[in-house]
């Protein structure tokens, strides 16, 4: 069972780096053309200091080693913060008159609407991705808390107290 969650773990954390790299872009690309207030900017800065971070700590925390699997409470924080990224953007679609937010089709055109949506499509995947992450590191955590708990019988461990 530790290899099926091993695998969905890496599966995740591709899906991480992946959502955040496509966010990243599309927010880079707006940032850099970008000439106004402060105010849109800074909200768009966060959003790339979101998909920053999830890049890096997806790249960390692809190598498949246990340890990774108790990093749940700060894949729960990354998670809350693509939701906090996704309302900032959804805050922000509101304002190009593009339709409804949860009206995903079309995102393979190349305008504002379709690039626009196509990051808070991404940011909300990321955000889900990253829950998903938690729950499976969560799980992992109590599964082998529960089975450390467990009686064991046989040989003793190094250093341990003899039955003799």
């Amino acid at each position: 069972m530790p290899v099926i969650s091993r695998l969905i773990s890496i599966v995740f954390r591709v899906a991480q780096i992946v959502c955040g790299a496509v966010v990243a872009g599309i927010i880079g690309h707006y940032l850099a053309q970008y000439s106004g207030d402060a105010w849109p900017e800074a909200r768009w800065i966060y959003t790339e200091v979101v998909a920053g971070l999830s890049i890096l700590l997806g790249l960390i925390w692809l190598i498949p080693f246990s340890s990774g699997f108790f990093s749940w409470p700060f894949d729960v924080i990354i998670s809350l913060a693509w939701f906090a990224a996704f309302g900032i953007l959804v805050n922000a679609i509101h304002k190009l008159s593009c339709g409804s937010i949860w009206h995903w089709g079309g995102l393979y055109r190349n305008n504002t609407c379709s690039r626009w949506k196509a990051a808070e499509a991404f940011s909300f995947i990321s955000a889900i991705v990253w829950l998903a992450s938690a729950l499976v590191g969560l799980w992992f955590t109590f599964r082998v808390r529960k089975e450390s708990t467990a009686p064991t019988y046989g040989r003793r461990r190094f250093f341990g107290r003899s039955a003799v």
